[in-house]
């Protein structure tokens, strides 16, 4: 873990993102992709389909309000916010003319690293702590995929400060900097863990709020609606869904037949 006891968080000069090209490329391993369960690369998967099915409704909703900068949100811990951030970012990445940025902003508790198999010593903590200038040692392009992962390595407090910061603000402006044909996604905290989702919304066109069927109360979406404005919410996913017919993953969009569809 990060220690942000260092306060060197002022920006030396211009922020630029880097462009895919000038990055790193790693490819994951298949064997850790299927043990996080991260489908999205493969459109033929049948366990892909819900992230297809998403990636068409989010591509839609952000082209009529001109927005490419979302974050995903959820009311409280582990309802699956990050695995369907880092899925539905795989699924946007094979439209052949769109680039994904996907940004780990779970400061205290990233994971999108650790899902993809991404082993690195520098990340967006060290980034707004100062340990680095250098955003092209943080930034990953995923394979020949049109993704690019900046991952982060939790830190070990203080990740308010480094959200308040001067640089991260910086880091924000060049975010929002970048060209309208890349799409950007941020994986947030829950909202009610600490602050840090509420100083990161005020940066983005809208969030997707991840519902978990069963746990997430309806007074917690309706808080999480009314602490994040006057950022609109692009939309809600109800993940773990149970109800009716299911197919892997639990959710409920058919039975058998789609398993022939895609098996031919």
């Amino acid at each position: 873990m990060l220690n942000t006891t260092n306060k060197n968080t002022k920006v030396s000069g211009p922020v630029a993102i880097p462009h895919p090209s000038q990055l790193d490329i790693f490819t994951p391993d298949e064997a850790t992709l299927e043990a996080n369960h991260i489908v999205g690369f493969d459109g033929n998967d049948i366990r892909s389909r819900p992230f297809n099915l998403l990636r068409s409704q989010v591509v839609k909703t952000l082209e009529s309000n001109d927005w490419n900068l979302f974050g995903t949100t959820s009311a409280t811990p582990a309802a699956g916010k990050s695995f369907l951030s880092m899925n539905l970012a795989a699924a946007l990445s094979r439209l052949s003319d769109t680039t994904i940025y996907l940004f780990d902003f779970d400061l205290r508790r990233g994971s999108l690293a650790e899902a993809l198999g991404v082993d690195s010593k520098v990340g967006l903590g060290e980034y707004l702590a100062g340990k680095t200038d250098d955003l092209q040692s943080v930034g990953r392009r995923i394979g020949e995929s049109n993704l690019v992962l900046f991952p982060c390595y939790r830190v070990k407090a203080n990740s308010a400060e480094l959200l308040a910061s001067r640089r991260f603000e910086a880091l924000m402006d060049a975010i929002k900097s970048l060209p309208d044909d890349i799409i950007v996604i941020c994986d947030l905290p829950p909202a009610f863990a600490n602050d840090d989702t509420i100083m990161i919304a005020q940066y983005l066109d809208a969030y997707m709020l991840i519902i978990e069927q069963g746990i997430t109360t309806k007074k917690q979406m309706n808080n999480t609606v009314a602490l994040l404005k006057p950022t609109p919410c692009l939309g809600t996913v109800l993940n773990r869904y149970v109800g009716g017919l299911i197919d892997p993953y639990g959710y409920g969009y058919g039975g058998s037949e789609y398993s022939k569809y895609y098996s031919d």
